[in-house]
């Protein structure tokens, strides 16, 4: 039998019933039983949040939004025994620089921009090319060279997630030059 909603005894035009509210012109001052959802738990407004590692401490950020709020190379946002994210963000035209991660699997996701994603078994022969831009997710398994470029014409941001963590606790490198300073 096909599914005719009309026909349906349980089918509810409103997807969430019990949070619609009577227009107040028409409840003669009844109140709603229901009310609104309690702001201790509304997570769809989030206003910026201050970039540092919260790690290993439980967390719930809006991911997309601190990716595009963070203005430096590399700042570490959670680190865990066995996890870490950090944010990044990458000038026009420049690029992450080709590394490899022997130990470590890498998952990163763009938020804003566009670029091209290079990776390969071999430093000198990276046959993998993609073009990348905003909600790319790209894996890379450990023991891949690989390299992110910024084609675009705004900073390219983006999170990555390392699995085991890549960086020591707080880690922020304000600039790309920082970073490869440390490495």
């Amino acid at each position: 039998m096909y599914n005719n909603p009309y026909m349906n005894p349980y089918y509810c035009p409103y997807p969430f019933p019990y949070h619609v509210n009577v227009p107040t012109m028409y409840n003669y001052g009844r109140q709603s039983v229901y009310g609104s959802i309690p702001n201790d738990i509304r997570h769809d407004i989030q206003v910026g949040i201050e970039l540092k590692d919260y790690g290993p401490e439980p967390f719930v950020v809006n991911i997309n939004q601190a990716a595009k709020q963070n203005s430096t190379f590399r700042t570490a946002l959670w680190s865990g025994n066995h996890l870490q994210v950090t944010l990044m963000s990458i000038n026009v035209g420049e690029d992450i620089g080709l590394e490899i991660h022997p130990n470590v699997d890498q998952f990163l996701r763009i938020e804003q921009g566009q670029g091209i994603v290079q990776m390969g078994k071999r430093k000198d022969n990276l046959n993998f090319v993609r073009k990348v831009s905003d909600d790319s997710a790209i894996v890379v398994p450990a023991g891949t060279w690989h390299n992110i470029t910024n084609t675009g014409n705004i900073p390219l941001k983006l999170y990555s997630i390392y699995a085991p963590p890549e960086h020591p606790h707080s880690t922020v490198h304000v600039t790309k030059a920082d970073a490869m300073a440390v490495e």
